[in-house]
């Protein structure tokens, strides 16, 4: 037995009506890609602005307020075998690690435990100078470029050994966030120094956005 529904002409899509709503719904598809581009591309933007404003805190310290070569080699008595020069290394060694990895094929792999020691930007202020200016430079090329989702394996030990998937944004974000905590822990070592810092030196954007006048005048200070 067969069935068979009788529509009236004038509720019978046209081949107009279809194609219009084709073309509405690709557009609109469209929009949205493109838009997610943007926030993407923003949001990654931020990250580079961020990225960079915190390395040059170290170069305002190696420039401006070391004022001997020994300061860097200096061992905390409050973190036994902690050095001003050690910190300095080690939170650049996260970024550069993982802005090595958009120089490599994917599927890309990222381990921060793979790092140099006893190096010269921890014992000389020239050394750790371009040292930090080289990974600046570095973020400025390669974050433009990169994907906020690009997926990353990370590989590390805590102390066993741990495989897990992340962005290329997260890590990055990571870094920043990485670096400010050493950044903090320098400032105890300066302290038993004698060695005045910038107030914002070594706090969480978090601290600096609650106190806004402090992270307004570190954000006016990078674009000067």
């Amino acid at each position: 037995m067969s069935l068979v529904f009788d529509i009236p002409a004038n509720k019978m899509p046209s081949i107009d009506d279809v194609s219009g709503r084709s073309a509405s719904t690709m557009n609109a598809a469209v929009r949205d890609s493109l838009e997610r581009e943007t926030d993407e591309a923003t949001a990654l933007a931020r990250l580079q602005e961020i990225s960079v404003l915190i390395l040059r805190q170290a170069i305002d310290l190696v420039e401006k307020s070391l004022t001997s070569d020994e300061q860097l080699t200096v061992q905390s008595k409050f973190m036994p075998g902690s050095t001003i020069g050690k910190h300095l290394r080690h939170a650049r060694d996260h970024f550069m690690l993982l802005l090595n990895t958009q120089s490599t094929p994917a599927p890309r792999v990222l381990n921060y435990d793979v790092r140099s020691r006893n190096t010269p930007m921890e014992s000389g202020r020239q050394a750790a100078r371009d040292a930090i200016l080289d990974a600046i430079a570095e973020v400025e090329k390669v974050v433009p470029n990169a994907k906020m989702e690009e997926p990353i394996t990370l590989h590390a030990i805590t102390p066993y050994p741990q495989v897990m998937e992340t962005t290329f944004g997260r890590e990055l974000w990571f870094a920043g966030l990485h670096a400010i905590h050493h950044w903090s822990m320098v400032r105890v070592i300066a302290g038993e120094l004698d060695i005045r810092l910038e107030d914002s030196f070594g706090f969480a954007p978090s601290t600096l956005v609650y106190n806004s006048k402090g992270f307004k005048g570190l954000m006016e200070k990078s674009k000067i």
